[in-house]
C-alpha cells in the first residue's frame, strides 16, 4: 500500500486542489487546499500540512474582527488556549452552563465577555504570524 492509499479499500486516492469550506468556522473557506479521493469508495482526506499555524492566523483573524464573535468562534478560541468549558468558566467567572449557552448560540455573550476572551487568547499566539488572508493591510504613512 502506498503513501495515498485509501484507508478504507487500499485503492490508490486521487489528489485534487479544492477550495474547503470550514465546518466549524461559518464563512471561512480555504482556498486551494490538497483533498485525496478514493475513486473505488467515495472515502477522502484533507491534507493541513501546518494545522497548527494555520489555527493560530485563524484565532488571530478573528480577534482582529470588530463584530461581535458568533458562537462557533467563541468555541473556536477556546479551542484554541486547550480549555474545557469549565475551564473557560473558571477562567472569566461564569458558569460552565453559561460558557455552553453561548457556544450553541442560545444566549449571546455579552461585549465584556466577548472582549475578555479576545484578551485571553492573544497572548496565547506567537508574536509574529503571518497577515490572514484578506486582512486589511496598512499602508506606511506618506512621508
Amino acid at each position: 500500500m502506498s503513501g495515498n492509499a485509501c484507508m478504507q479499500c487500499g485503492t490508490e486516492m486521487i489528489s485534487a486542489r479544492e477550495d474547503w469550506p470550514l465546518e466549524d468556522l461559518p464563512g471561512v473557506t480555504l482556498l486551494g487546499v490538497e483533498v485525496r479521493r478514493c475513486p473505488s469508495c467515495a472515502e477522502y482526506e484533507v491534507v493541513f500540512p501546518r494545522v497548527l499555524q494555520l489555527h493560530q492566523v485563524l484565532a488571530a483573524a478573528i480577534l482582529r474582527k470588530r463584530s461581535a464573535l458568533v458562537p462557533q468562534e467563541a468555541r473556536f478560541l477556546r479551542n484554541i488556549l486547550l480549555w474545557s468549558e469549565d475551564d473557560l468558566a473558571q477562567h472569566m467567572g461564569v458558569s460552565p452552563e453559561t460558557v455552553s449557552r453561548w457556544e450553541t448560540g442560545a444566549e449571546p455573550m455579552a461585549p465584556t465577555a466577548d472582549r475578555l476572551l479576545r484578551l485571553l487568547v492573544a497572548p496565547a499566539l506567537p508574536a509574529s504570524l503571518p497577515p490572514a488572508l484578506g486582512a486589511p493591510r496598512r499602508s506606511p504613512p506618506d512621508p
